[in-house]
């Protein structure tokens, strides 16, 4: 899609924060588009997009130092509204003439700031002048720059807002987007709608529409595509999508690569007729696990994968007669986690990170600026059924980023017979539909047990569900102790080789979902 149609939308600079994904999908959320770019990004690149406000992200550096990221002048020059959040504050505050300098005491976790209310700021027009809040900082600005006003400060006495040139700049040091802060999002929808002046545009059946007339001009009238469909729900949605505009030149590949849950191959294959998606089944189990063999880092599993996927794909497609497009199910956050926006690599997912320089076909990724709530929201305009959407995520890689350590078809068929018993639990239970994701992690850990009065050394399974938006962030779900208890006992005596049980409660970050 081109500039013109996310013009009036919100750029944000990526300074390196765990919280930056979070700013955009809040903004996404009041339906006005927003789109991240790196801190250094030029600024005729930031012109090109015509936005109607810039946001500057927090980051886990020091302004207080020669290394400290920056950004050129012009783009604080008053053009359009500027939110400096935490470490953009501090950028902000240094920029303007202000000084930063290393606190008495840093500021972790929930913090009460008192605000300034006389001062009439615009992002604080629906808050209480009394707020809870979600710090992360050890520098604080110490002089505000001349023409700054105080909105407000914190526990310790520092500076926690500030605005200057009838509110063309303001700063926090705290962050808005995340839900430990109160009346968080009606902060940025201020920012948004009374400071910038946003229309909210950003509508996901004129994204789709749009979106169909984009592809349709990519791939012309005779160009054939050829689809990697995994059975998860991005790569599906990109399929039916594209099959609207390419008809029978789409060509659906389902791989299965060895690292598919308990009869996945065969559930997948049969939805995908509801669909009247044309798919061919390849076998490369032998191929996948021979080419992993010894193979113990994520990376490297992931890059592996997404290489030999590929190569799949092009075998496959060239015994069809060949292919110009490869179609992918590449969403926002594989991008993002990728390092694909200028941030730190988190995971190369197998669609980015993993693809080989000598791609034969060009890549052809509709999805690739959504959110996987959104992806799943256009669902439905596409009539793929809603039993279909609701289906948990699943990696590309599968098993093979939950199986850690060496992979074999033993290990993977002893993780795939707890996750089948964990999934049915869930199920039973009735919790599946309010669990973004849950799964069983298999562990290269042993441990000593004992069982039937004999001594045993089995292996280790884990236990994860969490509830999500948007892959972005996440919460370990309380699963009632009952059902955790039902598990275990069910794992441990009907897959003979686990020994040990255990419940990972950690959320993203600091973790990621999956473990690998």
């Amino acid at each position: 899609m081109n500039h013109d149609d996310k013009s009036g939308g919100i750029l944000i600079l990526d300074f390196g924060s765990q919280y930056t994904q979070l700013i955009a999908r809040r903004i996404r959320e009041f339906e006005v588009y927003s789109e991240i770019l790196p801190w250094n990004v030029s600024p005729d690149e930031i012109r090109a997009r015509h936005p109607k406000g810039i946001i500057l992200s927090g980051g886990p550096r020091s302004t207080v130092g020669p290394d400290a990221p920056d950004i050129d002048r012009s783009i604080v020059s008053g053009a359009v509204p500027v939110l400096g959040i935490c470490y953009g504050m501090q950028l902000l505050a240094n920029m303007l003439g202000g000084s930063v300098e290393r606190g008495r005491l840093g500021e972790y976790g929930r913090t009460s700031v008192k605000l300034d209310k006389s001062r009439e700021a615009k992002i604080f027009k629906d808050v209480p002048d009394g707020i809870d809040v979600w710090m992360s900082h050890w520098d604080e600005v110490s002089k505000l720059p001349d023409g700054a006003v105080s909105l407000g400060s914190s526990e310790s006495g520092a500076c926690a807002a500030f605005s200057m040139d009838n509110d063309m700049i303001t700063a926090l040091q705290f962050h808005p987007e995340v839900e430990t802060t109160q009346y968080g999002r009606e902060m940025l929808s201020a920012f948004v709608f009374d400071v910038c002046g946003c229309d909210a545009n950003w509508k996901l059946g004129d994204w789709t529409a749009r979106s169909l007339a984009v592809m349709k001009e990519q791939i012309g009238e005779t160009d054939r595509i050829v689809c990697g469909l995994s059975g998860g729900v991005d790569s599906t949605v990109a399929a039916v999508l594209v099959s609207k505009v390419a008809g029978d030149r789409l060509d659906c590949i389902f791989v299965d690569h060895g690292f598919l849950r308990k009869d996945e191959a065969d559930l997948v294959l049969e939805m995908y007729k509801r669909l009247n998606l044309r798919v061919r089944r390849v076998n490369a189990q032998d191929r996948f696990l021979g080419a992993l063999k010894d193979k113990t880092s994520p990376e490297d599993k992931r890059k592996i994968i997404g290489e030999l996927f590929v190569r799949v794909f092009e075998e496959s497609a060239k015994s069809e007669g060949g292919a110009e497009w490869l179609l992918q199910g590449t969403i926002y956050p594989d991008v993002i986690e990728s390092g694909f926006v200028g941030g730190d690599v988190i995971k190369s997912h197998h669609n980015v990170g993993g693809l080989p320089d000598d791609l034969e076909m060009s890549l052809l990724e509709p999805l690739r600026e959504l959110f996987k709530d959104e992806v799943r929201k256009i669902g439905p305009l596409l009539d793929i059924p809603d039993d279909f959407l609701k289906r948990h995520p699943f990696p590309g890689p599968g098993l093979a980023v939950r199986c850690l350590g060496s992979l074999t078809k033993e290990r993977l068929d002893i993780l795939r017979e707890a996750d089948a018993i964990f999934i049915e639990e869930i199920k039973s239970s009735g919790l599946y539909d309010s669990i973004w994701q849950a799964f069983c992690v298999l562990l290269p850990v042993r441990s000593v047990g004992v069982a039937g009065d004999a001594r045993t050394y089995g292996e280790t399974v884990v236990l994860r569900a969490v509830k999500s938006l948007d892959a972005m962030t996440a919460e370990s779900v309380r699963l009632p102790w009952d059902l955790v208890d039902r598990v275990t006992k069910r794992i441990c005596g009907e897959v003979p080789q686990v020994g040990r049980v255990v419940l990972d409660v950690t959320g993203k970050p600091p973790a990621t979902i999956e473990w690998e």
